[in-house]
């Protein structure tokens, strides 16, 4: 725990939460007969409202991305080396909003929520998600915290989607895009990749056809394979050769010895794994995962995302790293491509690192240059 607050911290931070009682349509024909947003703020918003940022967040993710919500926390939030006082995401200049999206297990409406027509959880009955449904939810908490336009939507990965997706569905409320580490569509690979992990959770005997919440239990075990699935496919060769390489925790290859051997590797993944089952929701991730699946920027605009992005109004900055193979910097070349045949202004920086596709959320020079000195040139 902090012992004192940084300087750089936007220092204690308090949760918000707001109930929308208005219906919202969704992408799968259902309706949401009303809903709560579970959101953060840092900074403060200019007379004009101009200088709002919507940090969007990724599959994992949730409302805290900077700052303490108490002197006993043992870290901070999931972006806090990004946005503060002087980081990168000003916040001596930006009001940034960060939100739980619909269908979180934080705080927001999702299947841990009780349906109000039943009384009771949720759970697999919950509907489906697009990144679209995000937009929309997203922009009734712009229109109550009174922000007409945002100066920049963010977001890394799932988060740069619905960056994407702002441009699209509301081109006028958007002046600036920043998308990292995304694309326009997962591949193949990627899809199976999250199969594979939908499976290890419905496989789990506790998952009880997703309505374990009612048999009071959780597929935990289930669910800590998928996030060890899933954290593999974040990390690069490189980068865990570098951390773990062949290290053992315990355990020798003497000859003759019958203990047995375990790496650091291993330990290090079920250490993941079984933080991430006691503080995520199954339901939530499956339904996360769906959205990322279904995502296709063009597929309502003829297969075009040309003509998608035609629609778009704002520049754009597309940043991708070098070792991410999850989210290839082949994609966001896709979209910086997409962007120019369209005619719009964008900024592209593919950026060395050895993190794979978390690099997007550890310290990096040379890319807190690139995003900070595009940050700096936002007039607000």
């Amino acid at each position: 725990m902090p012992q004192h607050l940084p300087s750089d911290s936007v220092g204690l931070v308090t949760p918000q939460t707001h109930h929308f009682p208005e219906s919202l349509h969704l992408a799968c024909g259902r309706t949401l007969p009303g809903f709560d947003l579970v959101y953060e703020t840092y900074g403060r918003l200019n007379a004009s409202a101009s200088n709002a940022i919507l940090v969007c967040h990724a599959l994992s993710g949730h409302h805290h991305a900077a700052g303490y919500h108490s002197m006993d926390d043992s870290k901070p939030g999931w972006w806090d080396g990004y946005i503060g006082p002087g980081k990168v995401i000003d916040t001596n200049r930006f009001f940034v909003v960060s939100l739980n999206n619909l269908g979180g297990c934080h705080g927001s409406t999702g299947p841990v929520s009780i349906n109000p027509d039943t009384g009771k959880v949720w759970g697999a009955d919950f509907p489906w998600l697009r990144v679209r449904d995000w937009v929309h939810s997203q922009a009734c908490l712009a229109d109550l915290l009174g922000i007409k336009q945002w100066a920049a939507v963010i977001g890394g990965s799932l988060g740069g989607m619905q960056a994407m997706r702002w441009a699209l569905e509301y081109p006028e409320r958007v002046r600036h895009c920043v998308v990292i580490a995304s694309a326009m569509k997962l591949t193949a690979q990627n899809i199976a990749f999250n199969e594979t992990a939908r499976r290890a959770i419905i496989s789990d005997p506790n998952f009880h056809d997703g309505n374990y919440l009612a048999h009071h239990t959780s597929p935990k075990q289930g669910l800590a394979l998928a996030r060890m699935v899933g954290h593999i496919t974040y990390l690069s060769d490189d980068g865990m050769g570098e951390k773990f390489g062949r290290e053992l925790r315990r355990g020798s290859f003497v000859l003759g010895s019958e203990e047995l051997v375990e790496f650091q590797i291993e330990s290090y993944l079920r250490y993941q794994g079984d933080t991430f089952s006691d503080s995520f929701d199954a339901n939530t991730y499956i339904l996360m995962t769906r959205a990322l699946d279904y995502f296709d920027l063009g597929r309502e605009y003829g297969d075009d995302p040309v003509q998608a992005f035609g629609l778009a109004q704002c520049p754009f900055l597309v940043v991708s790293f070098s070792s991410d193979w999850r989210f290839s910097p082949a994609r966001s070349r896709e979209i910086v491509d997409a962007l120019l045949a369209a005619g719009k202004p964008v900024t592209y920086a593919e950026i060395e690192s050895n993190h794979g596709h978390d690099a997007f959320l550890v310290p990096n020079e040379r890319y807190e240059q690139v995003f900070s000195r595009y940050l700096q040139a936002i007039e607000v």
